[in-house]
């Protein structure tokens, strides 16, 4: 690639935020109200503070921000999409007299080239670059530069279309109680080599020292994150709150958040996002939510697997005042009595209107795809029974996406409309899950993956009878699987889990990190859970009891067919997009790309009628309609 044939834009995401020398009035950095935000990172850092910050004053100092300066450039992480590399510096705090400004150099036929300048931010110290158009068919070399002699190094990966197995790494709950590096984990990664990386949320728990956090993940992670694209999603701690319910950006009047909205300043929500999420394709729709504070619901595609990265908390509903108190919080119920749908009230959002949207846009949008799957940060059930300790059983968490019900479903419907799986974190507790919608089983397959290190709140799939679902697996590994209600009275059918032997015992409490193994010509997805503490160099191949655990990807529509429709094809394609549609209904019941060049369309109900739209990467080309089972 030569820099003349390079377009080349420094991003700048929020208008106004100070690219100067530090201001030590810190009111005026976020919110009069919130003075101690980011403290720590912020003012005049590099004096002595016997006071460094509110929530961490009893740690003292996070990090040690007096790096030699020729380590500035902490790490960078990035992702290159539909001919744009996008990619986010994370430095150091700089000092009054260090340039405010980092550079992103590119080897271009064995020579150093210069080939972008971004600011670097402040508050926040991150700095983003924009390239296009990006050729992503070769490795290149890159290096991210401040001053006169900080680099940090690292490889953009083409886009491996060529393999037939893409494997994603699946992290998140990365506990601030455990300091240090990762290296456990990080040496499992080397040896396995990723093709992406997703840290699904909870990168740090140090909530209102987001920069110093985001700075410690980045060191203990960098080895792994310097040489493959990774998707950073931000969840509750990141953004300084116990939990989440982001309704559309309004404000919270807690930082526990059941009412709904965010408790602190939009000015430190959008650093946070933009620290983690700037170097993630463009949003589908970037319009900001209530307040001015930004999204980055997007897609990414990674050797012919298409990802849809959802916020599933931003326009959430937070259930203080909707439904009656029901538990020792508004967001607990232990009524064993209440009515399930009860909470199901007209009106509450999940995903929102606009991510909805998205997913039906994306739905039917395959170019460049294969298979598909959605990345966000929580469950779409409650798959836990106890919560924190071993003495606190909890019947219902509407803390989780389980509620509301109706917009669980909503989601799941969609999701299963494209055969997408699912992958997320945040539960603390690994487990692998088939949703039910209407019927066990009828819904997509889900990994929900362990906590990094599961210091901060452990959870139990612990049934109270201690008794097997129906259907229950012919693995005796572990007793409890098969078909059950979760606390809200979503079915799910329960693969595998992986409970904490002991909480104390970090040998013992289920640290570890999960694999997706996407097989493109055998159109199936290969589960597997790592504890933290494999030794994956030396030939151990133990994972957690009931994984790994191997899915066909066209059974994440588990509905069972009434009958088919008569074989489709698109002249000059070998393997269209196919959409069916009910007319009686018109309902869009899948889009898929079949992988069979001669394919029957199963339906669902064979009295109704359907039509059938195909096409090469859209169901826009051809169309038949009327038609009935044979």
């Amino acid at each position: 690639m030569q820099r003349t044939t390079l377009k080349i834009l420094s991003i700048v995401w929020v208008v106004g935020w100070f690219l100067s020398a530090p201001n030590t009035a810190q009111e005026a950095l976020f919110d009069k109200d919130f003075p101690n935000l980011d403290s720590q990172a912020t003012g005049s850092w590099w004096e002595p503070r016997p006071n460094p910050g509110r929530a961490n004053a009893r740690n003292g100092q996070i990090l040690d921000f007096g790096v030699p300066r020729n380590e500035v450039v902490a790490f960078a992480i990035y992702t290159h999409e539909s001919g744009k590399l996008k990619m986010s510096a994370q430095l150091f705090p700089l000092l009054p007299d260090e340039p405010r400004i980092a550079r992103l150099e590119l080897n271009q036929g064995g020579k150093w080239q210069e080939v972008a300048q971004a600011e670097v931010f402040y508050p926040g110290w991150d700095a983003h670059f924009r390239v296009e158009p990006w050729d992503n068919t070769r490795d290149v070399a890159y290096r991210v530069r401040h001053g006169q002699s900080s680099v940090f190094e690292g490889l953009i990966r083409h886009d491996p279309i060529e393999k037939d197995e893409i494997v994603v790494g699946l992290l998140s709950c990365n506990s601030s109680r455990t300091k240090g590096p990762r290296e456990e984990i990080l040496n499992n990664l080397k040896v396995q080599n990723p093709d992406l990386l997703f840290f699904a949320g909870d990168q740090t728990y140090h909530h209102t020292e987001h920069t110093s956090g985001w700075l410690e993940w980045g060191i203990q992670f960098r080895e792994i994150l310097r040489d493959r694209p990774v998707v950073t999603i931000p969840d509750d701690h990141d953004v300084g709150q116990g939990n989440i319910w982001g309704e559309n950006g309004k404000k919270a009047s807690t930082s526990a958040g059941p009412d709904g909205g965010y408790f602190y300043p939009p000015s430190y929500v959008n650093m946070v996002q933009r620290q983690q999420t700037s170097h993630l394709p463009d949003p589908f729709d970037p319009t900001p939510i209530e307040r001015g504070i930004s999204v980055y619901y997007t897609r990414l595609h990674v050797g012919g697997i298409d990802f849809a990265i959802l916020e599933d908390r931003k326009f959430k509903s937070g259930p203080e005042g909707k439904i009656p108190p029901m538990g020792p919080r508004p967001d607990h119920i232990n009524d064993p009595s209440y009515d399930r749908k009860s909470v199901d009230i007209p009106g509450l959002k999940l995903l929102g209107d606009r991510q909805l949207q998205f997913l039906k846009t994306w739905n039917e949008d395959w170019e460049g795809s294969v298979l598909k799957c959605a990345l966000s940060q929580t469950a779409f059930c409650g798959a836990v029974h106890i919560h924190g300790n071993i003495n606190n059983r909890l019947l219902a968490d509407l803390d989780s996406n389980a509620w509301p019900q109706s917009g669980r479903n909503r989601a799941l419907e969609l999701l299963r409309q494209s055969h997408c799986t699912h992958l997320c974190g945040d539960q603390h507790l690994a487990v692998v899950v088939k949703h039910g919608i209407e019927q066990f089983g009828d819904g997509p397959f889900a990994f929900t993956g362990p906590a990094i290190i599961n210091t901060i709140y452990g959870r139990w799939w612990h049934p109270a009878d201690e008794k097997a679902g129906n259907n229950a697996s012919a693995d005796a590994k572990l007793p409890w699987t098969g078909e059950y209600f979760d606390g809200l009275g979503n079915r799910i059918t329960m693969l595998a889990y992986a409970n904490p032997e002991d909480i104390q015992n970090e040998l013992k409490r289920s640290d570890g990190y999960g694999l997706a193994r996407f097989h493109k010509t055998a159109r199936t997805v290969t589960f597997e859970c790592w504890p933290r503490f494999a030794k994956v160099s030396d030939g151990d191949s133990a994972q957690f009891p009931g994984w790994p655990i191997t899915v066909n990807m066209d059974e994440n529509d588990g509905r069972r067919p009434s009958g088919y429709l008569s074989k489709v094809s698109l002249e000059g394609c070998d393997n269209p997009v196919v959409q069916v549609s009910d007319e009686t209904t018109s309902e869009v019941l899948y889009t898929i790309r079949p992988g069979n060049p001669s394919f029957s369309p199963p339906i669902f109900d064979a009295t109704h009628t359907y039509t059938v739209r195909l096409g090469k990467d859209h169901p826009d080309q051809k169309v038949l309609t009327k038609l009935k089972a044979q």
